[in-house]
């Protein structure tokens, strides 16, 4: 298969720009997006030989749910029944924006879409052109990051172009994606309103709106949960991995930074590839190996935008080993903690 490459303007575009993109998701063909999270693989959600497509495509297990994206608030009555008030409220608040509402589905959703669960994962993006290119297309897409499953999440074109060419048919190159990090989700089918995965749409933002907000326990935990069936995208399986091995330190940063250095110096010594993961504030600090700052310490926002990035980078770079600061437990940092678990393989050392 040869993948088409489009460049699309995010801030000037037309419709005709989207039009064979839209005319391929309408004939059950893969077409990669940017969003304002990270860049999705699209198919028609209501086709399930489409949804089929998603999981080769990305060698992603059959278990693991797909989100639907939509362009209007309204779509999700279409989609979700019994859906409660409060999914109204955060929708009026948070949509079109990075969170994924779990709701019970409607028969029109296959099941191949959805895990095999009786409940849909739904949400509105606020990426122009993911937006306009669904309401065009005329169907609902579901579209999981667009890259290898596993792997880190793709926040630039070039990056889906070295997962997936020749394995869809198109990929719209609209720039970089801003906030890095995949959607929070949000379970509303149970008793109390449930975290399933922390985004950027923190803790303290939901519970603006809704009371008594719970989380899932695999989205705070330290050892992987692998014998359980994923509610939503990334809980049970490793995600957002590097090709060489990643450790966190986590503990007062002077013992975090000689324990780093100390290790890296060790490696290097023995001819290994060695990669750190500083900030702004420490890169300074650090003498052995390839050394790159993710972001500063005073805005974890640019923290969450960089993390995906600097894991592609060390790929590139044939990195076998990374070591990495760990991140505070403020609602934004277990974002981005959650992803740096996954991707080490909850592989933490924890310093006196």
């Amino acid at each position: 298969m040869k993948t088409i490459l489009k460049k699309i303007d995010i801030d000037n575009f037309t419709l005709e720009e989207l039009d064979q993109a839209a005319t391929l998701l309408r004939k059950g063909g893969l077409v990669a997006f940017p969003t304002e999270t990270v860049y999705g693989l699209g198919a028609n959600a209501l086709d399930k030989d489409a949804s089929k497509k998603i999981y080769e495509a990305k060698g992603r297990p059959s278990d693991n749910p797909l989100i639907i994206h939509i362009s209007d608030k309204n779509d999700i009555k279409n989609l979700a029944k019994d859906i409660p008030d409060m999914a109204y409220q955060l929708a009026d608040v948070f949509w079109p924006g990075p969170l994924t509402m779990i709701l019970k589905k409607k028969d029109i959703v296959p099941k191949e879409t959805t895990g095999g669960l009786d409940t849909v994962a739904i949400r509105l993006p606020a990426n122009p052109i993911a937006r306009e290119l669904i309401a065009y297309s005329g169907v609902y897409v579901a579209a999981p990051s667009a890259n290898k499953s596993g792997k880190p999440s793709p926040t630039q074109a070039e990056h889906v172009v070295r997962d997936l060419d020749g394995k869809i048919d198109m990929i719209i190159d609209g720039g970089k994606a801003t906030l890095g990090l995949e959607s929070t989700i949000i379970d509303l089918t149970g008793d109390l309103p449930m975290i399933l995965r922390p985004g950027c749409i923190t803790s303290e933002m939901l519970e603006r709106v809704v009371d008594h907000l719970v989380y899932d326990p695999a989205v705070l935990a330290t050892k992987p949960f692998s014998d359980v069936k994923p509610k939503a995208p990334g809980m049970k399986y490793r995600h957002y991995a590097p090709e060489g091995n990643l450790t966190i330190y986590e503990g007062a940063m002077d013992n975090v930074i000689n324990e780093i250095n100390k290790n890296a110096e060790e490696k290097c010594r023995k001819g290994h590839t060695v990669g750190v993961i500083a900030t702004d504030e420490t890169k300074a600090l650090y003498r052995f190996g390839i050394i790159k700052t993710i972001g500063s310490r005073k805005d974890e926002a640019s923290i969450a935008a960089g993390l995906y990035q600097i894991l592609r980078e060390f790929d590139e770079l044939k990195t076998e080993y990374i070591y990495s600061e760990s991140f505070t437990d403020n609602p934004l940092g277990q974002a981005i903690m959650n992803r740096l678990l996954k991707a080490a393989g909850y592989q933490i050392v924890k310093l006196s």
